[in-house]
This record gives C-alpha cells, structure tokens and sequence, in this order.
C-alpha cells in the first residue's frame, strides 16, 4: 500500500468545482474542518463557511488561479438527475458534466503547477440493470443497449460513459486521476435520496418498490468523505474506483430495515405502474428506484480501506438518529 506525500502536508489547498450540491458540501465541510483550505467553484449565489468562486463551467475565466498550485481538483459538476429526462433535460444533464469535465482537462493541462490529484465523480449507473451478480472494477459490464432497457436507462449509460471517455481523454500528465464510480450517498439532510425514502416510510409507503429484488448501492456520507481523503493519499490510486458499501441490499431488504429504523412496522408496497404515475407527477424517473445497481468497491478493499458503516442496519440506525437530533 503507497501512500503519498499528501499525508505529511497540511493543510491541502482543495478545489471543488460544482461542490455547492448535497456531496459538495459534505466533503468541503470535512476537509474545512480538518484545516485544510478548501474552495468552491460555484455557479449560482452560494455562501457557507468556506470560499466560494465564481464560475460558468464553460468557458476559462479568473476562477483558473484558484487551480495554479492546488493540491486537490474534485469536480463535482452536475446537473441533478431527479427530474424527467426530456429532450432539454438530458441536454443540460449531458452537456454540464461533458463540457465541463473538458474545460477541467484543458485548464488543468495548461497549468505550470496543475492538482497532484484531479477525482472526478461518475456514477454506479454505468453498470447494467443485475440481477444476477455483483459489479466490480475488474469483472463489472457496462449497461448500455440491454434487451428490454428503458430508453432512459440507456441515456444514463451514455452520460455516464461519456463522462469518464471526457475525463480520462484529457492530457494531464502531470495529474493523477480517479474516476469516483460512487454509489447513492447517503446523509440526513432535506431534499437527498434518504429523506425521499424516510418521507415514504413515515406516511406509510415505504413498503418494496416494483419486485423489490432489484439491488441497492448505497454509502454513508461519513465513509464517502473518508474514501475520498483515502483515494487522495494513496497514489496507487488511479483509473475507474467504485464508492459504495461492500453490502448491497435487495430493496425488499433495504426499505424494511428502513422502516425498522423508523419504528414504523409496515410499508405499502409499490409496484412498477404505481410508481412509473408518481414519477410523472414527481417530475423524476423510475431509474432511480427500479435499475438494479449491485456494486463492490473491490479496488478499496484490496488497497486496505476500512468501512466504519458498512452494513445497512447500522447506518440507517445512525442516520435516523442524526436526523431526529438535528431536529429536536
């Protein structure tokens, strides 16, 4: 196991494009408090207790010399994916994480003294729908045209593929670079899949959704901040990394452990029709609950990362905790 000079000095200048989203600010706030100096590349109005910079995420502009000498690029960029996937949606969700991944690549190439380490998120969903077994680095087959796949489905393939054929395309030599194929993050707060999920089950529809055999890929926030300082320390780290907890859940499993937490016995199931009516009216998709993702971070395990909330049980047992604390 190699671990680098990262680890003998602080603090990191750290800059996250695109880092004012849920995941954004779970690992500024981290690695802020932790003293490094961390900087947020932003489009929109956004205060918060680290520095935020301006940019478009198009075109070069002055946020470039927040890059010069940094240690750390973590790019973020996104459009969120919890809407319908209409003709202008997909646009804006192909085109924010492409072309700015592209304007990373060129700028961070242009640097006299680029980021030692340039992680870029990417997704679980470049997987295939399975069913019938676990996906890993080594052995994982990309999704993509599959019998019967969802026309939507099939978009997020793309995306997701494009996104790292951009990243990895770009010639950064000097740049360490890690692919953060991450599962769905979990952490407490409104608006993010885990409050989706505790609303349902609250109200009494937290029961399976469709068959309930498709598979859940799911991290803790708190193991997601510690796998991305991980991945920034060891150099051998590089290429595609799956992010998740070892133990993935069917969702039968994982929304009845759910309402365990909760302390709410029973959940209305919800089968595919139901769901594909509430998804229209919700302006999302079904992708997000139905496409099976069963993912193993093999490449972390074998270089030696410790998950301190690997099981299901466990975290949603903290999470409902940490959620009814920040409320009371």
């Amino acid at each position: 196991m190699t671990t680098s000079r990262f680890a003998e000095v602080r603090p990191l200048r750290i800059v996250i494009p695109g880092g004012s989203g849920q995941v954004g600010r779970v690992l500024a706030r981290y690695f802020q408090r932790r003293g490094d100096h961390v900087i947020v590349l932003t489009r929109g109005p956004h205060t918060a207790e680290w520095q935020t910079v301006h940019w478009d995420a198009q075109t070069p502009g002055l946020w470039m010399d927040y890059l010069e000498g940094a240690d750390v690029c973590i790019n973020l960029t996104g459009r969120n994916v919890n809407c319908r996937y209409t003709p202008d949606n997909r646009v804006e969700i192909y085109n924010s994480r492409i072309v700015s991944t592209r304007l990373l690549g060129a700028v961070i190439a242009s640097l006299a003294n680029p980021p030692r380490v340039w992680l870029n998120a990417s997704t679980a969903t470049i997987y295939r729908h399975a069913l019938d077994h676990a996906m890993d680095e080594k052995t994982g087959e990309l999704g993509g045209g599959e019998p019967g796949a969802p026309d939507t489905w099939n978009f997020s393939n793309r995306v997701a593929k494009d996104w790292e054929t951009a990243f990895f395309n770009a010639d950064t030599p000097n740049t360490r670079k890690v692919a953060m194929r991450s599962a769905i993050t979990l952490s407490p707060v409104q608006g993010n899949a885990f409050a989706v999920l505790s609303n349902l089950v609250r109200v009494g529809l937290g029961g399976k959704q469709g068959n309930g055999r498709q598979w859940v890929s799911w991290i803790h926030e708190d193991d997601f901040v510690r796998a991305v300082e991980f991945l920034i320390t060891h150099e051998n780290m590089e290429g595609p990394i799956n992010i998740a907890s070892p133990y993935p859940e069917q969702n039968r499993e994982f929304m009845a452990t759910l309402r365990e937490a909760w302390n709410m016995p029973n959940g209305i199931p919800a089968p595919k029709p139901l769901l594909e009516l509430a998804a229209f009216f919700m302006r999302t998709e079904t992708e997000l609950v139905l496409k099976s993702r069963r993912v193993i971070p093999t490449r972390l395990l074998e270089a030696g990362f410790k998950f301190e909330i690997p099981y299901w049980p466990h975290a949603a047992e903290d999470l409902v905790e940490r959620w009814r604390r920040s409320r009371a």
